[in-house]
């Protein structure tokens, strides 16, 4: 992904920050495991200490996420995990990130909120020697030695899917198109788009409207709500999120119409209640993101406490589902 990996210069750690500026955000939970994990070594104890900040729990992707890594990281599999909702704002993060470098970790991984803006707090980590990994969303720096490694999918490449498929089926039909956005400043909401608006390019596919709904179900509805009443000719919705398709639904079936006959929808993730709207033929295509992250986790971060070079890039594969393949997957979907 182009915008991934381009960071400016940031500040060295300040060692003179106290414990008192270095508490964890409030959402932080209790370590997943019995050990506290406030200093001792992995190579002493054989337990890895490793702190996670995560985005929050604004949709169903992200709490297959979440579980994917609690139910790895665990004390049986040789981890102590310290574990912290950030609720989608970036300074709950940054306060987490520190609060784990006063804390010794042994490593720190995060999904970053927003690609900018971390530069500085990575600075500090690599000062006090903690490698860092991040899962699913990448930040925007030049700086690539700020952290070890970056697990998640190509979103470009998955915008690119559902674009692709949208020119295929509806070239030539004049379709009329608004876009629910991702988190304003999101790798995944700057890529998705990217991608579809690059995979239409010549085609007669039109976006006529796109406004974040910040990927949530809520939102989705309430920003495709203002899209109906806004506009009377949208044939096709393109969420960057499986949430936001769903509250699209919501919206335009109150509003008498039918998803996936009379406003063609296509989302991206392939969550179960994604998938099973697919089934259902309120959604037409669904690219997936794959929100399995913990073992590719637990793999680097033991590869990286033991000294060895790990990838600087895992790209997760990810698959696409029209109705047919929904129905096929949907019994033995873990997520």
């Amino acid at each position: 992904m182009s915008t991934h990996f381009r960071r400016a210069g940031a500040a060295l750690f300040a060692a003179a920050l106290t414990a008192a500026s270095l508490v964890a955000c409030s959402s932080e939970q209790a370590p997943q495991g019995g050990g506290d994990g406030g200093g001792e070594s992995a190579a002493a104890s054989d337990t890895i200490v490793l702190g996670f900040s995560q985005v929050g729990a604004e949709s169903g992707w992200r709490a297959a996420n979440t579980k994917s890594i609690q139910d790895t990281l665990t004390q049986e599999n040789g981890f102590d995990l310290k574990f912290s909702d950030a609720q989608q704002k970036q300074e709950n993060q940054i306060q987490a990130i520190r609060s784990y470098i006063q804390q010794q970790v042994d490593v720190i991984a995060f999904s970053p909120v927003v690609e900018t803006g971390w530069d500085a707090v990575l600075e500090e980590a690599k000062a006090a020697g903690i490698p860092v990994i991040l899962t699913d969303r990448a930040v925007d720096s030049e700086d690539e030695s700020l952290y070890e490694s970056f697990i998640g999918s190509d979103f470009v490449l998955e915008g690119e899917m559902a674009g692709e498929w949208a020119k295929e089926q509806y070239d030539g039909e004049g379709y009329k198109v608004v876009e629910l956005q991702g988190t304003t400043g999101a790798a995944p909401a700057i890529d998705r788009k990217a991608g579809f608006e690059s995979a239409i390019e010549g085609s007669d596919l039109e976006i006529i409207d796109s406004q974040t709904g910040n990927f949530t179900r809520t939102e989705g509805k309430q920003v495709m709500e203002g899209f109906l009443q806004k506009h009377d000719d949208i044939d096709l919705v393109f969420a960057h999120n499986d949430d936001m398709g769903l509250g699209a639904i919501e919206a335009i079936e109150a509003a008498g119409k039918v998803p996936g006959k009379d406003i063609k929808i296509i989302t991206i993730d392939a969550v179960k209640d994604g998938m099973q709207a697919l089934a259902d033929g309120k959604i037409n295509y669904i690219v997936e993101c794959n929100p399995l992250l913990g073992p590719d986790l637990a793999d680097i971060a033991k590869k990286v406490v033991a000294g060895e070079e790990v990838q600087k890039r895992i790209v997760v594969k990810d698959e696409a589902f029209d109705q047919e393949a929904a129905k096929a997957a949907l019994p033995d979907r873990q997520y």
